[in-house]
């Protein structure tokens, strides 16, 4: 189960009080040269819970428009504190895609920076949304409250089963939905990151670029380092140049750099060669399949393995690369109090052998709540207890899991099933190729058919005779790609995730 030393709150709330008592002047927060001690984050957090508070957010949802920044962190903060619910979305949506959203959340209060200020002026009348503020550190939010009080004790701090948090799903197949999260959901999965990837309390230096409307840059990137009360680097817009050189600068011992595509954009830039690597104790990786290649090149430059694990918004971490021993290709063991089964595709009950795919369903106490306002999406992926998670994987016999595909990517070639996936890893070891995914079309003959779109590295050529010459020496017959595409690089969602639905539209053209 959880590390029993690790302290225990009834909510991430009560776990940032208890920096403040213990570590009010450590570093909390950096992003670029502005720095926070914990006693002055609490503070922050104190002055925007009491002007929620008067705004009568309590017990409504406050959506959170701010990229990675100080800013997003004190609104999500004070967001739960006032015992409302936060709603992080992507600031650099379009209008269209901000209108579904928060027509989804159906927010009282925005919270906002310079970023989103003129799409949610148009959108605000529409949508009824009461109140827009802006809650810059610098001067602009502290003006529009000059004479609102903000006593910290206007409200008790929050419950563990009270409703914490609403996220969007990536949307990357379909309408994103808003997963519900409670407190003790959130908690329990810090106490899990925690368990599986040990630190040290007070003297970790976190270092993330991921933003607080992915599940991953809320509940490790931001969560983890507050429970630690370590020192919290954020960078607020990805360059690698930039990642670099704060590791180096800043000596970074956890980077949770998350995808793959994060790790690949660092290798490819001369820095690499020359950044010391050797404050590093963790480099944490998931969202994206991580191929062998960058494993092996990640290690050999920086001495530090990646560690992959796997996790989804409506669950937070499901399985974790333990350090002593993690494994190649494999997303880890299931974390502390989850359990993890691979089941028949069809029947969805059927318990497939070791080794043998089948989607995998989950359980444990981090589940999400449901999807907001849509009760038979919820009843269709929370089934007695499990959530099925539409992953396609297989659990081997020493408890180890490892992901084979989605099951919507799932594509059946003259009757063969065919993961997508796996023909990415191994086209992914050609030389020449930097990224590449495969997808299906259909098919009159054969019900459907793989193509691949390639992205090749910097100064390299292959041609279409070379490329397919080295899938007919290295992959069955139909598992092999008809066609490819060459594309200067692959087109990617703004979590950073390979974007499947851009591909599959573009393969059906």
């Amino acid at each position: 189960m959880f590390d029993p030393s690790l302290p225990q709150y009834p909510s991430m709330v009560h776990a940032l009080w208890a920096a403040e008592r213990d570590n009010p002047d450590g570093v909390a927060l950096v992003c670029g040269d502005r720095r926070l001690s914990y006693a002055e984050l609490a503070e922050q957090v104190r002055k925007l819970r009491g002007h929620l508070l008067a705004l009568g957010a309590s017990g409504s949802r406050v959506a959170i428009l701010r990229p990675s920044s100080i800013e997003a962190v004190i609104a999500v903060l004070a967001s739960m504190a006032a015992r409302a619910q936060a709603v992080p979305i992507n600031p650099f949506f379009s209008v269209p895609e901000l209108r579904v959203v928060l027509r989804e959340a159906d927010p009282s209060v925005v919270l906002l920076g310079a970023e989103a200020r003129d799409k949610i002026a148009s959108l605000a009348p529409e949508l009824g949304i009461a109140h827009v503020i802006e809650n810059d550190l610098d001067g602009g939010f502290e003006a529009q409250f000059q004479t609102v009080p903000h006593s910290a004790d206007d409200i008790a701090d929050p419950e563990p089963d009270d409703i914490a948090l609403l996220i969007f799903t990536g949307g990357t197949t379909g309408e994103p939905k808003a997963v519900v999260h409670k407190h003790r959901s959130l908690f329990v999965s810090v106490l899990q990151h925690m368990t599986a990837w040990p630190i040290e309390m007070r003297r970790e230096r976190f270092l993330s670029a991921a933003p607080v409307f992915h599940i991953w840059g809320l509940e490790y990137a931001t969560l983890v380092p507050i429970y630690s009360q370590g020192a919290h680097f954020i960078i607020s817009k990805y360059d690698p140049d930039e990642v670099l050189q704060a590791i180096e600068r800043e000596k970074i011992t956890v980077f949770g750099g998350g995808p793959a595509p994060i790790y690949m954009g660092l290798t490819q830039i001369p820095r690499f060669e020359t950044t010391d690597f050797s404050s590093l104790k963790y480099c944490l990786t998931g969202g994206a399949p991580c191929p062998e290649e960058l494993h092996r090149l990640w290690k050999q430059q920086t001495a530090c393995a990646l560690l992959e694990g796997w996790g989804m918004s409506e669950t937070g971490p499901l399985c974790l690369n333990p350090p002593e021993a993690p494994r190649l290709a494999s997303v880890g063991r299931p974390v502390a109090g989850t359990e993890v089964e691979a089941v028949d595709v069809e029947d969805g009950n059927r318990i497939t052998p070791a080794g043998e795919p089948g989607e995998l369903r989950v359980r444990g106490p981090q589940l999400m709540v449901g999807y907001h306002g849509r009760p038979e999406e919820t009843r269709q992926a929370l089934r007695d207890g499990w959530l099925y998670t539409g992953d396609i994987g297989y659990v081997d016999a020493d408890g180890y899991v490892f992901l084979v595909d989605r099951k919507k990517d799932m594509i059946i070639v003259g009757g063969y099933n065919v993961y997508p996936r796996s023909v990415d890893e191994v086209l992914f070891k050609h030389p020449k190729i930097a990224e590449v995914a495969c997808v299906g079309r259909p098919h009159e003959r054969l019900g459907e058919e793989l193509v691949a779109f390639v992205a090749l590295k910097p100064g390299a050529e292959l041609s279409e005779e070379e490329f397919f010459d080295y899938c007919q020496q290295n992959l069955v017959k139909y598992r092999r790609p008809v066609a490819v595409t060459f594309l200067e690089s692959l087109p990617r969602t703004n979590a950073k995730k390979l974007d499947k639905r851009a591909l599959s539209a573009q393969a059906r053209r």
